[in-house]
């Protein structure tokens, strides 16, 4: 009876990729997914990454997480990934992400799920758990709060005006990723291979184009973000909250976090060491301490 079960469990780690329809103001748009594990399975879990990133970014913690009996759902935004880029630039925004997840859900018929949450993906799941009849049962959020520091986001908005948008190699990409994710913390050779094998796609030319809209910069913009507050949503959320904290972070601020943890649901803070903006979640502790509290 062993070997049956093992053979089983191998198969489940295997990641299946798929596509559903949504809608904009604009028209529709693919939103892709990479769905691991038993579509049966008890549980659920949806990983959203950050602003400029992929849902390949959790291969790590999903086949975790699938190892303890979880099916798992890690969608690319619209204008990330294998996702189709929105007609409109404004659309890049909380409302349009929110409706295509629920479209997700609901294609995938999952009722409720838990929900992990890189920076804007965590966002995404403030949204989500701090609305009547949520579907979220545990809500880990990655370096990302109700309020974000205004240096940070001048800093990132500088960072997608400025980004190339094609590299001549995977080896240029790769010290491109290398720099401006250094504040993800200290990953392997091979854990940076893997970010940026997913974060590009070779062209007919022999170049690498950056799987990421420049569109996307646009929420950039003064009046969208200087004044960002989500405190509406996160006094909203009754369900438990696991916040984890990069210890250098500039976007997620101590007094931010020391709020957090008294405020709303009052989420489980937990510092990251040797991390900024945001923990990568790729090394066996970061995975570890998600997978134990999601399933304790």
């Amino acid at each position: 009876m062993w070997t049956p079960v093992v053979r089983r469990v191998a198969k489940a780690v295997v990641p299946r990729q798929d596509a559903v329809l949504s809608v904009s103001k604009r028209g529709f748009h693919r939103v892709a997914y990479t769905e691991w594990g038993d579509p049966a399975a008890q549980r659920a879990a949806i990983c959203v990454h950050g602003l400029t990133r992929q849902g390949r970014d959790f291969d790590r913690l999903a086949v975790a997480l699938v190892r303890r009996g979880y099916r798992v759902i890690c969608p690319d935004l619209a204008g990330r990934g294998l996702s189709d880029w929105l007609a409109d630039p404004d659309d890049y925004a909380l409302p349009q992400y929110t409706m295509d997840l629920t479209v997700l859900l609901a294609r995938l018929d999952i009722a409720e799920a838990d929900w992990v949450g890189t920076s804007l993906g965590g966002l995404i799941g403030m949204v989500f758990a701090g609305q009547g009849r949520s579907p979220i049962r545990k809500l880990v959020l990655n370096d990302i709060g109700p309020s974000l520091g205004w240096p940070a986001l001048y800093r990132i908005g500088n960072y997608l005006w400025s980004a190339p948008r094609s590299f001549p190699s995977l080896a240029a990409a790769e010290t491109y990723y290398r720099e401006i994710l250094a504040p993800f913390g200290d990953l392997s050779d091979a854990d940076w291979k893997h970010m940026t094998r997913y974060s590009v796609a070779r062209g007919p030319d022999g170049s690498y184009g950056v799987l990421c809209d420049p569109g996307i910069v646009r929420a950039f913009r003064p009046r969208f973000h200087y004044d960002l507050s989500m405190w509406k949503y996160w006094n909203a959320i009754h369900c438990p909250v696991l916040a984890l904290h990069g210890e250098h972070s500039d976007l997620l601020l101590p007094e931010t976090v020391a709020e957090m943890a008294r405020k709303g649901p009052r989420a489980t803070v937990v510092d990251i060491p040797g991390c900024g903006h945001a923990p990568a979640l790729l090394d066996d502790d970061q995975v570890g301490l998600v997978v134990d509290w999601l399933t304790k």
